[in-house]
């Protein structure tokens, strides 16, 4: 009787196991960017993070500096009185006594003004950038710690079921030492992963509210306040192959730090040719009318004037060299930030293919034979060869397969998700969940590569999210 009752048991634990798969199998249909819930976090972190707001005023902060970088510099007016003597005015008296009123206007040498608000425009170009970036992170943000989220979730369902297990377990094996059949070394090991499941579903509940947390901040709600998901991580679908050519493409033409790398050479440029044309100097002319009184006429005044650029090889000269230099570098860096383009786009492209076959792997092959090692245990134990705590452990390694499976999956995203944001940040990480030997105790869930909400290229992050190693399902 206890036997057919540990069958039961087996039998049980073997069907919710194939749920699981078959729910998994279901990512290669699904769409991972129509999910509702998804759309609506985005859309939400979109119009309340604060740091979009201060980016886009800083926007307008350099756009309120190119009218102003153009302008005419500010008239002078000069009033004065011209007096012979001390001891008396005698303004209307002597000839050379007046009262003055003088108008003078500074105007740029031709080409100037240009200059200097195509160099504040610069600026304009460079904030904007900045704002780009910001955006496209904190959609990935979004994106990941949704990701994560659902992760966690279908983990809890995954726990949910090993618990089930173990409990029916439990009682079995205190059943079957009862009767004196089995062994009190069974009772006590299905009364141990029993309080080793309490341990995991801990973590688990920690994990997920940070998850919850991290989401509610980058929308701006309040951090306890409930997030629901749509379906599992089973329900993403796993990305296709990436065209690697045509993804570089891409991201030479839409990059934020190339676009900003470009416009530092562009603005350089200007700079140059601002400094070339410090040689010619600002003339001021000035008008002015001096007033001697009623009984004699009175006199007026034209002049035009400028600085004398006899100090240019210190001044001039220097600030034209200075100008060179910084673009040699921002072309050096435009360069640089083109290479480290092509390398994270290759290394994802690289990681992706090797996630792919893993995938294909645990769908095609490791699944199956990780059901089919539960099978030949069970197989074993009907025959006396084999004791339920075997057993349980075998089928225990279909949970851990599937867990590393869907972890697989979930790396899958995370790299599609990093392919849209066109981040710098060297993220192309393989899950190692998705290696490890399914049952192997002790497996840490590898955690989403942290990376940066940027405010420009290299800023630090702002949402790193650590994953808990404990929160792991291996060797459950």
């Amino acid at each position: 009787m206890h036997r057919v009752a540990a069958l039961s048991l087996v039998v049980l634990a073997v069907a919710l196991m194939g749920d699981g798969g078959a729910r998994a199998d279901q990512a290669a249909t699904a769409a991972w960017a129509a999910d509702p819930v998804l759309a609506g976090l985005v859309a939400d972190s979109l119009a309340a993070r604060p740091e979009l707001a201060a980016a886009a005023a800083e926007v307008r902060a350099q756009a309120a500096r190119v009218p102003a970088a153009g302008a005419l510099p500010d008239p002078m007016l000069q009033l004065g009185l011209q007096n012979d003597g001390f001891t008396s005015i005698e303004l209307g008296t002597m000839e050379t006594s007046f009262a003055s009123i003088a108008v003078s206007q500074t105007l740029p040498w031709p080409g100037k003004r240009g200059l200097r608000t195509a160099l504040a425009q610069s600026g304009v170009e460079q904030a904007a950038r900045a704002v780009e970036r910001l955006r496209l992170s904190t959609i990935a943000d979004v994106e990941r710690g949704y990701l994560r989220l659902r992760l966690v979730r279908e983990r809890h369902a995954l726990l949910d079921r090993q618990a089930t297990l173990w409990a029916r377990a439990s009682e079995v094996a205190r059943l079957v030492y009862a009767s004196g059949q089995g062994s009190q070394a069974d009772v006590l090991r299905a009364r141990l992963e029993e309080r080793r499941l309490g341990q995991r579903r801990l973590a688990l509940a920690a994990e997920e509210a940070q998850a919850v947390h991290a989401l509610n901040r980058l929308r701006g709600h309040p951090l306890d306040e409930p997030i629901a998901t749509a379906g599992g991580l089973a329900d993403a679908p796993a990305p296709g192959p990436i065209d690697e050519a045509a993804a570089i493409a891409f991201a030479l033409a839409h990059s934020p730090e190339l676009a900003a790398a470009a416009t530092a050479v562009t603005a350089t440029d200007r700079t140059v040719a601002l400094a070339r044309k410090a040689w010619y100097p600002d003339l001021t002319v000035a008008v002015g009318v001096m007033v001697r009184g009623v009984d004699l006429p009175p006199m007026w005044q034209v002049s035009i004037g400028g600085p004398l650029p006899i100090f240019a090889g210190r001044k001039q000269r220097r600030a034209v060299e200075e100008g060179q230099a910084r673009g040699v570098a921002a072309r050096l860096d435009v360069e640089a930030v083109a290479q480290v383009l092509r390398q994270r786009i290759h290394d994802r492209v690289t990681a992706q293919r090797a996630l792919a076959d893993t995938i294909a792997l645990y769908r095609d092959g490791l699944l199956g034979l990780s059901q089919a090692t539960a099978d030949s245990t069970l197989a074993q134990y009907q025959v006396g060869k084999s004791s339920l705590v075997a057993v349980l452990e075998a089928s225990t390694g279909v949970l851990a397969d599937q867990d590393a499976y869907l972890s697989a999956l979930a790396a899958a995203v995370r790299i599609d998700v990093a392919m849209r944001e066109l981040s710098l940040v060297d993220d192309a990480t393989v899950d190692a969940g998705a290696m490890s030997t399914g049952g192997m105790a002790g497996r840490a869930t590898a955690p989403a590569t942290a990376r940066p909400s940027s405010t420009g290229a290299g800023a630090a992050p702002l949402d790193a999210t650590p994953v808990s190693t404990s929160a792991g399902m291996g060797g459950m």
